[in-house]
């Protein structure tokens, strides 16, 4: 894809986020993807079944009906499993785990996504490690455990600077979200606040509403403001880091799956120091890019032996995450 043109990039200044269509080519970039995810959850079925925790490895189910089934007897998500990021430092041990394939790697590096990016923080781009898949079957047919009502229930209302640290408050950092599969309303895509961006950080409460929960309260900002922006395969949207937004449920008969990255200028905090980022482009110094996966999951699997082996004595105590901001009497 060209880089943007003024006409969206004002778009983007005014309303803090901007919805894409077509920008890269979804068989080549997706599809990998999809297929490395098959291999992750037949791993993940192997061991439930070990274990004792499945009835069946479910061999002539779509991976959907797969993933639900074990979400179903288990009443647990397993999101760690594919998820390319590892859990707070302090809960890292060798055991942890979590996908770093090649095709997902890719997509991080992929030249059209790049160019989106370039547009709004410029050419020197860092992939800042603070990324997550995202992969939550239709809420009607899952069990009501408290795990599931976090981890693939509808996302609450939060800022993406609500999630890192202080150390990233004047970082330019940008989210680049996109579906692997169409995700119409019904399928739960993301909900934002047009505008909600020229305001400051909002205060984000620590288990509110429910335990585990870190959310904005709604008296906070105009909800009645909120859009949907439903996506195809190969659209994307882009958001300001200021930019209240959340998810819809999934009233849907299939599962939503989408990613969500992130990027920085080269040389500003991440807000997540401790996990490894890179170099995803610069015209100033291209052998300083990174374009070998092989490497990419080595830094990920040395961040976690890194961080285990410091957890093997007391738990370490890491500034990784704003676990609440602002005035709390608005939490109450």
């Amino acid at each position: 894809m060209a880089s943007l043109n003024k006409e969206q990039l004002d778009y983007f200044d005014e309303f803090g986020f901007l919805p894409l269509e077509n920008v890269f080519d979804p068989v080549k970039v997706l599809d990998p993807i999809i297929q490395e995810y098959h291999g992750v959850l037949d791993d993940l079925v192997d061991d439930l079944y070990e274990e004792g925790k499945i009835s069946s490895k479910f061999k002539n189910s779509s991976f959907a009906e797969k993933l639900t089934k074990v979400m179903q007897e288990t009443g647990e998500s397993h999101a760690l499993y594919f998820d390319f990021s590892l859990p707070s430092p302090a809960a890292i041990t060798l055991e942890s785990k979590g996908w770093f394939g090649p095709s997902v790697f890719n997509a991080f590096v992929d030249e059209d996504i790049l160019d989106v990016v370039e547009s709004i923080i410029g050419s020197e781009i860092y992939s800042n490690p603070v990324q997550h898949v995202r992969i939550k079957p239709p809420e009607k047919v899952l069990p009501k455990t408290d795990n599931l009502k976090v981890s693939v229930g509808a996302t609450p209302w939060h800022q993406d600077q609500g999630v890192v640290n202080d150390e990233a408050d004047e970082t330019n950092m940008l989210t680049v979200w996109f579906p692997l599969l169409d995700a119409p309303i019904e399928s739960g895509p993301l909900k934002v606040i047009p505008g909600s961006h020229k305001g400051g950080l909002l205060t984000h409460c620590g288990d509110f509403g429910a335990k585990g929960v870190m959310q904005i309260p709604t008296h906070l900002f105009d909800e009645e403001g909120a859009v949907p922006v439903p996506l195809n395969r190969g659209d994307l949207v882009i958001m300001n880091k200021r930019t209240v937004h959340g998810s819809l449920p999934n009233i849907s008969d299939d599962i939503r799956w989408s990613f969500d990255l992130r990027y920085n200028p080269i040389g500003q905090n991440t807000g997540r120091e401790e996990f490894p980022g890179f170099v995803a482009r610069s015209r100033r110094d291209s052998s300083s890019e990174l374009r070998d996966p092989v490497e990419w999951n080595h830094m990920w699997e040395e961040t976690k032996i890194r961080l285990s082996s410091v957890n093997s004595g007391d738990p370490i105590d890491i500034n990784f995450r704003k676990r609440s901001d602002g005035n709390q009497s608005e939490c109450a």
